[in-house]
């Protein structure tokens, strides 16, 4: 496999969608302060490597990946 397709992005945010949820969520957009105050917060809390198992098992069945 490409050195340079292994690094390609599949999944990502923006300010954009924090600022989506903070208006539905409080009704207003968050500053920038705040959002550097919360931007480790939401790195923790996306666990990628379950959203990677899940997502495979879920479209191979066990037979495929052995």
């Amino acid at each position: 496999m490409e050195k340079s397709y292994r690094k390609e992005i599949i999944y990502s945010l923006c300010i954009e969608d924090v600022q989506t949820v903070a208006e539905q969520e409080i009704e207003r957009e968050l500053t920038i302060k705040e959002i550097h105050q919360i931007k480790d917060a939401i790195t923790v809390k996306i666990n990628w490597y379950d959203a990677i198992a899940d997502a495979i098992h879920q479209n191979f069945k066990a037979e495929e990946l052995h």
